[in-house]
């Protein structure tokens, strides 16, 4: 069985659909998610495709991410990408990645055909999440930061000895923006330790979620208090990250209660 290595590995990439392709995946499934436009994201399907090694996984510790690396307009690029599948899905791993109009890498995996190959390294990061070791994580996501705060949430969920109660509060501009709702919706409704608050900015008549920028009336309604026992983990764009971690510390966290993605 093969997993991730540290230096770059060349991986097939899979067949696409949509207008907008948004989810690369390497091995025997193809993961779509087509989006009408550049900034909305909707669930796809998914469809088989042969590979040497269908026992292959990623090999990836939970919480950590990998490197893409490509050439670019003769330029070497490289962004971090969380998957969101796990070594239970063997042969193939899943990324969530959105198509912006001036996004050099989003662009250049978008425009790859089946057959063509990209590269990845991993692992990558310095957190790495083990069963029980906080007793309450708090979550604050915002667009596509919300893929490590999913691995994390799935790896909890599914251990029945794990008994970490998670609280996620997921900020978005649109309420089509929001990526994967269905399966938190569905985790949520099944796992009552595990809850969702939606915040956006700009909700439809009739919402019932949060409105608005994340504030800290949000986070001391649905985050769990500053404690040793209790941990924050958040990952979005570098301005709500800045916001968030202010609003974090007036509230009493310290450093050591907060992890940034």
């Amino acid at each position: 069985m093969n997993t991730l290595t540290e230096i770059y590995t060349s991986l097939p990439t899979t067949a696409k659909i949509g207008v907008a392709v948004v989810v690369v995946a390497a091995g025997i499934v193809v993961s779509r998610l087509a989006s009408t436009s550049t900034s909305s994201v909707v669930d796809g399907s998914k469809s088989p495709i042969v590979r040497e090694d269908p026992n292959d996984v990623v090999g990836l510790p939970i919480g950590q991410h990998m490197s893409i690396k490509a050439v670019i307009d003769g330029k070497v690029v490289c962004r971090s990408y969380t998957p969101v599948s796990s070594d239970e899905d063997k042969g193939y791993f899943d990324l969530i990645i959105k198509v912006y109009d001036k996004g050099a890498m989003s662009q250049y995996i978008d425009k790859l055909k089946p057959g063509e190959t990209i590269e990845v390294r991993g692992p990558k990061g310095q957190f790495t999440y083990t069963p029980n070791m906080h007793k309450k994580i708090g979550m604050l996501a915002g667009g596509t930061g919300i893929t490590p705060m999913l691995q994390v949430v799935r790896a909890i969920l599914k251990n029945p000895e794990d008994k970490t109660e998670v609280r996620l509060i997921f900020a978005n501009v649109n309420e089509e923006d929001i990526l994967l709702k269905k399966e938190l919706d569905e985790l949520a409704a099944k796992h009552p330790h595990f809850k969702v608050l939606y915040v956006l900015n700009n909700p439809p008549e009739g919402w019932k979620g949060g409105v608005g920028f994340v504030n800290q009336d949000h986070m001391r309604e649905h985050l769990p208090p500053a404690h040793s026992d209790n941990k924050i983990v958040m990952c979005g764009p570098a301005p709500m990250n800045k916001a968030m971690e202010s609003h974090l510390k007036s509230l009493g966290y310290l450093d050591d209660h907060i992890f940034v993605f």
